[in-house]
C-alpha cells in the first residue's frame, strides 16, 4: 500500500507543478509564425500578459495593467487556475501527513482519513484546471472557425496542453489516494482475526495447565496416605 501512496504522491505533486507552470506561462494562445509574409512575427498571450516576438529573437511583453478591461473568460480562467494551484498545494501537504511511510498524522485510521481528504482535494484541483483550460480552448477554437470573426485569430498554446496534463495527473493521484482508504479499512479486520486466534490459543493453554494441576495433586495425596 505504501507503494501505491508513493505513486499517488508523485502523480499529485507532478500535476501540481504542471499547473503552476501552465498558470504562469504566457503561451495560452499563439499566432502562427507564418502569418506575416514580409517578416516572421508572432504574438502569444497568457493570463497575465501579452507578448510579441519575431524571427530575429527579439520579443516584448506587456502585462494586463487593469482587471476591468480584461475579457470575462480570461478572468474566469484566472480564478479557476488560482483555485487549482491552491488546492494542489494543500493536497500535497495533506498527502504527506496521510501517507503510511511518514511518522506524522496520528494513528493509521486518522492517516487513512487524511489520505482520502488529500485525494478529494487533488481531484478538485484537477477539475478546476481542466475546466479553465477547456474554457480558454473553446474560446480560441470558436473564434478560429468563425468566418465572421475578422480580428486576429489564434491557435492553442503549449500552456493549455500542460494544464490538461497536470489536471490528468492530479485526478489520477487523487483517485489512488481515495482507493487507499478502502484498502486501509481491510487491515483492522485481518489483525482482529489474528488476535482472536492468539487469545484462543492462550486461553486453551491456561485452562489446560490448571487441569493438569488439579489431576496431579490427588495422586500426591494418595501416595502419602499409602505410606502412612
Amino acid at each position: 500500500m505504501s507503494w501505491a501512496q508513493i505513486s499517488a504522491l508523485v502523480f499529485g505533486v507532478g500535476g501540481f507543478g504542471a499547473l503552476v507552470a501552465a498558470t504562469t506561462s504566457n503561451e495560452w494562445k499563439v499566432t502562427t509564425r507564418a502569418s506575416s509574409v514580409i517578416t516572421a512575427t508572432w504574438v502569444y498571450q497568457g493570463l497575465w500578459m501579452n507578448c510579441a516576438g519575431n524571427a530575429l529573437g527579439s520579443f516584448h511583453c506587456r502585462p494586463h495593467f487593469t482587471i476591468f478591461k480584461v475579457e470575462g473568460y480570461i478572468q474566469a480562467c484566472r480564478g479557476l487556475m488560482i483555485a487549482a494551484v491552491s488546492l494542489g498545494f494543500f493536497g500535497s501537504i495533506f498527502a504527506l501527513f496521510g501517507m503510511k511511510c511518514t511518522k506524522v498524522g496520528g494513528s493509521d485510521k486518522m492517516k487513512a482519513k487524511i489520505a482520502c481528504l488529500a485525494g478529494i482535494v487533488f481531484i478538485l484541483s484537477g477539475l478546476c484546471s481542466m475546466t479553465g483550460c477547456s474554457l480558454y480552448a473553446n474560446k480560441i477554437t470558436t473564434e478560429f472557425f468563425d468566418p465572421l470573426y475578422v480580428e486576429q485569430k489564434y491557435e492553442l498554446g503549449a500552456a493549455l496542453f500542460i494544464g490538461w496534463a497536470g489536471a490528468s495527473l492530479c485526478i489520477i493521484g487523487g483517485v489512488i489516494f481515495c482507493f487507499s482508504l478502502s484498502d486501509n479499512n481491510k487491515t483492522p479486520r485481518m489483525g482482529y482475526a489474528y488476535n482472536g486466534a492468539t487469545s484462543a490459543m492462550s486461553s486453551r493453554t491456561k485452562y489446560g495447565g490448571e487441569g493438569n494441576f488439579k489431576t496431579t495433586n490427588p495422586s500426591k495425596q494418595f501416595d502419602k496416605n499409602a505410606y502412612v
